[in-house]
């Protein structure tokens, strides 16, 4: 079904004069209401059905902690490319380790900057803080807190006119409410989030806020990396995720245009049924590919234990360096050193006895201050995330 309009045009004057038709959404949820036929029913219980086996994936981990660590960060490079970074998640890992990165520094620290966002809003959400525009604004100060973007108003709703496509606002592809109409439509997405003035089923009320919030586009700079994040923290506060594994960065980045021409189909003719339903998909698609991440970890972690218990005396302490970059794929010997408690000199062996094996690999090229790669777990994990 599709309805003549899903929000309204206004005239605004800009600088110099411009005259422009800015965009305000209706509220939501959309009226007439959605229609969820067979179809969409069907994929909105597959959807659900695949992200109550991804909860349930700490059962196939030894510790869900080491799936985390790497899979945020993998989030916060996709994100962050969708953008235009040219960031890969071995500069990120790299940049952590204080070593210099390949590309930009502005590329990695805005990808850095992401992860320390979306663990703010995680912290946050486990202090029982609600999700609300309070920790909106919390979470886009950290993501524009150093580097590129951090002069553009960080953690604040913006006071001017911004637009998408185009070199100014006339020729735009897309031109969000004027600024004066940001605060009313954001606490009514608040509002929405929170079943006001409806109840509405968490993956539906995931689709409809991404696009409203997408729509309004409150900040100057770093909306889409937000909007991307206000998924995954929607379903860790609802509950319907107890760990934030699922994010919708590869799918969408996979399907960039696809995602960009349905977002607009909404405003321009409100399809959000079509939209619904690249989003249930997404969220299927992605869902059962994380399973299948953490089923081929936790087989790459045994194949390379037996391969370690292999090579007689020295397997213990190499044992205990291959736990350490379960939890570090990228590890310095002196980290190593820290957090297995061993020796420098027997830390080093078990390197070196790993690196023989084909484990790990050295990655600085240095003979000191030297740091280590576990090379498949991070190829793994690389998988969507090259650049070039």
């Amino acid at each position: 079904m599709h309805r003549e309009k899903t929000g309204n045009l206004t005239v605004i004057s800009e600088a110099g004069g411009e005259k422009v038709r800015a965009f305000i959404p209706d509220p939501l949820p959309p009226k007439p209401p959605l229609q969820m036929d067979d179809r969409l029913r069907e994929l909105h219980d597959q959807s659900l059905l695949a992200l109550g086996r991804l909860d349930s994936v700490s059962t196939l981990l030894p510790d869900t902690s080491l799936f985390l660590y790497m899979y945020i960060r993998k989030e916060a490079v996709l994100s962050s490319q969708i953008e235009g970074t040219q960031s890969s998640l071995s500069d990120l890992l790299l940049f952590e380790m204080a070593a210099a990165p390949g590309v930009p520094l502005d590329d990695v620290r805005e990808v850095s900057n992401y992860v320390a966002a979306l663990d703010h809003g995680l912290k946050r959400l486990r202090e029982n803080f609600p999700l609300s525009l309070r920790l909106i604004r919390e979470i886009h100060q950290r993501l524009l807190a150093k580097g590129r973007g951090s002069d553009k108003a960080p953690g604040e709703f913006r006071r001017s006119q911004n637009w998408i496509g185009g070199t100014r606002p006339g020729n735009a592809l897309y031109v969000p409410p004027p600024a004066d109409q940001i605060t009313p439509a954001m606490g009514l997405l608040e509002k929405f989030l929170h079943d006001q003035p409806a109840r509405t089923s968490i993956l539906i009320k995931a689709a409809l806020a991404h696009v409203q919030f997408e729509s309004i586009h409150p900040f100057l700079d770093g909306n889409g990396r937000i909007g991307r994040l206000l998924i995954t923290l929607l379903l860790c506060t609802q509950g319907v995720l107890n760990k934030p594994l699922l994010y919708l960065s590869l799918f969408f980045k996979q399907h960039r245009d696809e995602y960009y021409r349905l977002l607009q189909q909404v405003r321009t003719n409100g399809d959000w049924e079509a939209w619904v339903s690249f989003f249930l998909t997404g969220v299927k698609d992605t869902a059962e590919q994380a399973v299948l991440t953490a089923q081929r970890l936790v087989k790459l972690f045994e194949r390379d234990r037996s391969r370690i218990q292999e090579i007689g005396k020295a397997a213990g302490s190499a044992m205990r360096v291959h736990y350490a970059l379960q939890k570090r794929p990228v590890l310095p010997v002196s980290e190593a050193v820290r957090i297995t408690k061993l020796s420098d000199p027997t830390v080093t062996q078990a390197f070196l006895s790993l690196t023989k094996l084909g484990i790990v690999r050295e990655l600085t090229g240095k003979k000191r201050n030297r740091i280590f790669g576990y090379a498949s777990y991070i190829k793994l994990l690389n998988e969507g995330t090259e650049v070039g």
